[in-house]
C-alpha cells in the first residue's frame, strides 16, 4: 500500500512539473492577424466619386440644368440666362471672356441636393470650348467647396481627344487633388490619370441618357497615411442617371500591404461595392 501511494505521488509530481514547465515556456510562434483595413480602398473610391461628381455638375450647369443637384427640379426647369438662381446653387456663366468661366455657387451653408448629398461652396470651370468640341480643355477648381462636409481641393483638367476607333469621343482626365475628410477624418491626397469614353448619349442634348466607361490609374496617400497606387483592371461603367459606378474593377495596392480589389458590381445602380483582401471580401458603401 505504501509503495502504491509513493508511486502515485511520483506520477502526480511528474504531471505537475510538466504543467509548470508548460506555463512558463515562452511562446515564440508569430501571432496571426487578419488584414481587413479598407481605408485605402474606401478613400480611393470616395475621391473617384467626388471628382467625377463635380464634372457631372459642371456639364449639367453648362447645359442649363442641375437636375440631381437642385431639390426643386421639376423635370422642365432650365437655366438659360447668364445668371439664374435655383434653390441650391447660383450659376454664373461668362461666355464672352476667353477662356470662358462657369461658376456654380452652392452658398456658404449646406444645401441638400436631389441626390441626397449636402453641398456648399463653389465649383469653378475655365474652358476653351464646349465639352463636345474636339480639342477643348476644361479646368475645374474649387473655392471652399464641400460635399457631405468633406472638402475638395486641387485641379481637374478634362481634354477632348476626338473620336476613337469605335467612333466614340474620348477625354483625357487628370486630377491633382485632396479630400479633407469630415470630423477630423484626415486628408487624402489623390492623383488620377484617366481616359473617359462616351459610350451612349453623345448624339442627344439630354444628359440623362449619357453613359461612359473609364480606364486608367491613380496614386495617392490615404487618410491613414499609407501611400498607394491603383489601376482599373475592368473599365468602370457610369450611366449619368445613376449616382454611382455600377460595374468595374479597380486594384488598389497600398505600400507594404496586399492588393485590395474593389468590385463595383455587375450593372445594378446602388451604393454597394466590395473590397477583397487576401481572398476575403468586405463591404464598402459608396459616397
Amino acid at each position: 500500500m505504501k509503495t502504491k501511494r509513493s508511486l502515485s505521488l511520483i506520477i502526480a509530481g511528474a504531471f505537475l512539473s510538466i504543467a509548470i514547465v508548460g506555463c512558463n515556456k515562452k511562446d515564440t510562434s508569430p501571432a496571426t492577424t487578419t488584414d481587413s483595413d479598407t481605408t485605402t480602398a474606401s478613400d480611393n473610391s470616395s475621391a473617384d466619386a467626388a471628382f467625377n461628381d463635380v464634372q457631372n455638375i459642371s456639364d449639367q450647369a453648362a447645359n442649363g440644368a442641375l437636375v440631381f443637384y437642385s431639390p426643386t427640379y421639376n423635370g422642365d426647369s432650365h437655366l438659360d440666362a447668364s445668371t439664374e438662381k435655383t434653390s441650391c446653387a447660383t450659376i454664373t456663366h461668362d461666355t464672352i471672356s476667353v477662356p470662358h468661366i462657369l461658376t456654380i455657387d452652392f452658398g456658404t451653408t449646406n444645401c441638400l441636393c436631389n441626390d441626397g448629398k449636402n453641398r456648399r461652396g463653389q465649383i469653378n470651370v475655365s474652358y476653351t470650348g464646349r465639352y463636345r468640341d474636339i480639342g477643348s480643355v476644361h479646368t475645374i477648381t474649387f473655392t471652399n467647396y464641400f460635399i457631405e462636409d468633406n472638402q475638395l481641393l486641387g485641379t481637374k483638367t478634362v481634354t477632348n481627344n476626338g473620336l476613337n476607333a469605335n467612333s466614340h469621343l474620348t477625354f483625357t482626365i487628370v486630377v491633382d487633388g485632396q479630400m479633407i475628410k469630415a470630423n477630423n477624418g484626415g486628408t487624402h491626397t489623390w492623383h488620377s490619370d484617366r481616359v473617359r469614353e462616351w459610350l451612349e448619349g453623345e448624339s442627344t442634348p439630354e444628359w440623362l441618357d449619357d453613359v461612359y466607361s473609364i480606364t486608367g490609374n491613380t496614386s495617392g496617400t490615404s487618410s491613414n497615411g499609407n501611400s498607394y497606387t491603383s489601376v482599373i483592371t475592368t473599365a468602370l461603367h457610369r450611366a449619368l442617371n445613376c449616382h454611382w459606378f455600377d460595374s468595374g474593377v479597380v486594384e488598389v495596392t497600398p505600400s507594404n500591404k496586399p492588393v485590395r480589389t474593389i468590385n463595383y458590381g455587375s450593372g445594378t445602380c446602388d451604393s454597394d461595392a466590395t473590397a477583397t483582401i487576401n481572398g476575403t471580401s468586405y463591404p464598402i458603401t459608396l459616397h
